[in-house]
């Protein structure tokens, strides 16, 4: 048996917490071996000279649509795959794919597709497992989910659903509605995480889901009620909530329209480094040029336009998921939010792989990991991208 070591050097590499100014990692087999100061002599390596950039773990998106003009709703391997390898490009080594609210049918159909996907995935970003973004939602906080499919939580169906599969790791869904709070602990008893989204839950509403495994918060600030008045009396609200709960992780779009410098700055400051993933909850717009696109099922999915670099409902009342990719995220989180160079990193690798589970093999360039690595330039432009030993992607 053939033994494939790989070797990087002459790199500025990103640890967990402190940055080695001229170093080299060293990889076996898709695991890294070795993280050392120096350039490390190995006879029988292919190496790759960083050239002085960075070298950085992997980015985990781990709340993606579809991106490179496909869609994980498509009804095809070929979305699943293609959109994995466009995000590839951009420093993506991992991924949770997403779904929409859909039917049941469509949904059954998409986890069956990822599963036969999953097998062929050679070129592209790692699937994480499925995120299941519906259709549990307040119908007031629905954004561009298709309001046909929106309902309350069914036993029959979850259940049904769950059984189909083994690979839903996340369902993402409003805590206050009518049996919220016994599908969460179902999922946690099935190793599924939930997360609250698209809801309209004051502050006693998400503390109880909190307390009973709603321990993530969906897209902060999008699709969640913030301040309200019920009767003269003010309501915090899930935006608030989500501050509140010190324990509660958030994701943040950060794609610069979402949420402008002031809320980025804003959640940085409340939340910190290790309770933030950044995501790019990309659509088929991801890495393509504006214009009209369709949001989820290419033949049964919302038109929406994308323009300014993000995607809008045709009547432009409300944005319709972003077009980001994750070295747009880093770089905005250093240029608009002031964050510094590594905890805009941690944001895109490690805390996202704590909140999925994964910490053991991914997020951080340590030795015994998986070998996920990105090297970027001093404004985050992606040169190389590594994923288990393997390079996918060369500038």
């Amino acid at each position: 048996m053939n033994i494939q070591r790989l070797k990087i050097f002459n790199g500025k590499i990103l640890t967990p917490y402190r940055m080695i100014p001229q170093g080299t990692v060293l990889i076996t087999d898709g695991i890294i071996t070795e993280v050392k100061e120096g350039d490390i002599e190995v006879s029988d390596a292919i190496e790759i000279n960083a050239n002085g950039n960075y070298i950085s773990p992997g980015f985990i998106d781990i709340h993606v649509h579809g991106g490179g003009g496909h869609d994980f709703m498509d009804g095809s391997e070929t979305a699943f795959l293609k959109a994995a390898e466009t995000h590839a490009r951009y420093g993506t080594t991992a991924m949770s794919p997403t779904t929409l609210t859909s039917e049941k049918k469509d949904l059954l159909h998409t986890l069956e597709l990822y599963d036969k996907a999953n097998k062929k995935n050679i070129n592209g970003s790692q699937f994480l497992g499925m995120h299941l973004e519906g259709p549990y939602f307040a119908m007031n906080q629905r954004g561009a989910q298709d309001p046909r499919y929106i309902r309350d939580p069914d036993p029959e169906e979850y259940m049904d659903v769950i059984a189909s599969s083994n690979s839903i790791k996340r369902w993402s869904a409003a805590p206050e509605l009518k049996g919220a709070i016994p599908f969460a602990r179902y999922l946690i008893s099935k190793g599924i995480l939930p997360a609250l989204a698209h809801t309209d839950a004051i502050y006693e509403e998400v503390l109880e889901g909190f307390e009973n495994g709603y321990t993530l918060a969906t897209h902060l600030y999008s699709g969640m009620s913030g301040v309200s008045r019920r009767n003269a009396f003010r309501y915090a609200g899930a935006i608030e909530s989500a501050f509140l709960i010190d324990e509660m992780d958030v994701e943040i779009i950060a794609d610069g329209i979402h949420l402008p410098a002031p809320l980025l700055k804003l959640i940085y400051k409340i939340k910190g480094p290790d309770r933030i993933a950044l995501i790019t909850d990309a659509i088929r717009g991801a890495s393509m040029p504006e214009g009209e696109s369709i949001i989820g099922n290419l033949n049964t999915g919302l038109k929406v336009i994308i323009e300014d670099g993000v995607a809008k409902l045709p009547d432009r009342t409300c944005f319709a998921g972003s077009v980001a990719t994750t070295d747009r995220l880093v770089r905005n989180m250093i240029n608009m939010a002031d964050v510094p160079l590594l905890e805009a990193v941690r944001m895109m690798s490690s805390t996202p792989a704590r909140i999925m589970n994964v910490v053991d093999k991914k997020g951080s360039l340590v030795k015994g990991k998986d070998a996920d690595i990105v090297i970027f330039d001093k404004d985050i432009n992606v040169q190389t991208t590594i994923i288990k030993g393997r390079v996918v992607y060369e500038l």
